[in-house]
């Protein structure tokens, strides 16, 4: 793999820092602000909605540079974001913070997705997505563990900080690492917007809702279950989302490496496991050494289908991935927010902590079932295609043209 893909990496790791990190820092921020955990958890609703709404944007206004250009000032933005955020003197500024590095998180993965992609062999593409993805899963195992420590021992301004340090590594291997390439001539918004024309974009962008919104259907409310559910102190939690990380690190991994031989297998297997295990933690969630493994479970085949999705993304719009692959990024931050609030509902309803569980089994059902019904239908494209050709008239045979000129007449002597 070029060391290009370890800037991407890099990049990616700040962001999945500060992107998981304020879960962790909630309650200091709400006291430091004096407004309660409700209102403070607008910090981690205004994110997401900035990824959501920030990956078209944000696609949009790199059609006119160059994607290393692009991705130089999407670090940029996040440094702004994270310095704005440390240096709040009120909430709403703290806010407004958190959107500004929102805004870069989208674009970011989406058009990295295309630069890893090509930076390598057509059969290594979804290997390289994962590699640029394993930045953001590390960033669960090591920087949001760290960063919480650092915020509880130090403050929360000092986290920011940091993270604003790691997004200055980013810029700097964007700028070293990356190969330069010309601006893609001739691109316009119609020609990229046209990629969400095909069926199979759309289906994958789907599967990318349920199917990641099913992990977190559970993780969002982890704490309260494992607590109340398991037996666990409050302590053991941030160990636990370790194991969800270290989880979350293998099987995108593995998810980059199968989807380069058989894409759409690989998602069947691990959308259809992903269900199964889902609706088991509502059981294993009542034992501590079951629960823990399950965890790991949850986040290894929740992040396995991460390469895949991305890379069947890239595949069907491939005459325009930067904004599908763009939005395919917000997708799974809109199944965040999806999973999260159903889970919230089944919880209101006194169905219990694991219930978030049963929800997040169900929306990864259905992605399975999307993902059938995907595949089925492009089995059918092809058959139609071979059907097609196999009842095309054949091309006439070769045929000696005729002589010509005054030797064709004359008469052959003997």
């Amino acid at each position: 793999m070029p060391l290009a893909l370890l800037a991407l990496a890099i990049g990616a790791f700040g962001i999945g820092t500060t992107e998981f990190v304020i879960m962790g820092l909630l309650p200091d921020v709400a006291a430091d602000f004096q407004v309660s955990i409700p209102t403070a958890g607008f910090l981690v609703t205004g994110y997401a909605l900035g990824v959501v709404l920030g990956a078209p944007l944000m696609t949009f206004l790199g059609t006119r540079v160059t994607r290393k250009r692009m991705l130089m000032l999407l670090m940029g933005l996040f440094i702004v974001g994270n310095v704005v955020s440390a240096i709040a003197p009120v909430f709403g500024v703290m806010l407004a913070g958190r959107v500004i590095a929102s805004l870069a998180h989208g674009a970011f993965f989406g058009i990295g997705s295309v630069v890893a992609a090509d930076l390598v062999a057509p059969e290594k593409k979804a290997g390289a997505i994962a590699m640029m993805f394993t930045g953001l899963t590390v960033a669960n195992v090591v920087g949001v563990p760290l960063g919480t420590f650092i915020g509880q021992n130090f403050g929360w301004r000092i986290t920011f900080l940091v993270v604003a340090a790691l997004g200055v590594l980013g810029l700097l291997g964007v700028a070293k690492l990356i190969p330069e390439q010309p601006k893609a001539e001739g691109v316009r918004i119609r020609h990229e917007l046209a990629a969400f024309r095909n069926v199979q974009v759309l289906l994958a962008m789907a599967m990318t809702v349920l199917g990641f919104g099913g992990v977190f259907a559970a993780i969002t409310y982890i704490t309260p279950m494992m607590t109340e559910t398991a037996g666990y102190a409050t302590s053991s939690v941030t160990w636990l989302l370790v194991l969800f990380g270290l989880g979350m690190v293998g099987g995108n991994l593995l998810g980059g490496k199968f989807a380069d031989r058989h894409l759409m297998p690989m998602l069947y297997v691990s959308l259809g496991a992903l269900a199964a295990v889902l609706a088991l933690f509502t059981l294993t969630a009542h034992n501590k050494i079951a629960a823990a493994i399950t965890i790991v479970l949850i986040g290894g085949l929740g992040f396995a289908t991460v390469p895949p999705l991305q890379k069947r993304v890239l595949d069907q719009a491939a005459g325009a991935p930067t904004l599908a692959s763009a939005v395919n990024i917000g997708a799974f931050n809109l199944g965040n927010a999806l999973s999260a609030w159903l889970g919230g509902i089944v919880i209101s309803a006194g169905l219990g902590y694991t219930a978030p569980n049963w929800v997040g089994a169900a929306l990864a059902a259905s992605a399975l079932l999307l993902a059938l019904l995907s595949g089925a239908l492009e089995r059918r494209t092809v058959t139609r295609g071979r059907v097609v050709a196999a009842h095309a008239p054949e091309s006439a045979p070769d045929v000696a043209p005729a002589a010509s000129g005054p030797m064709a007449s004359a008469p052959i002597s003997r």
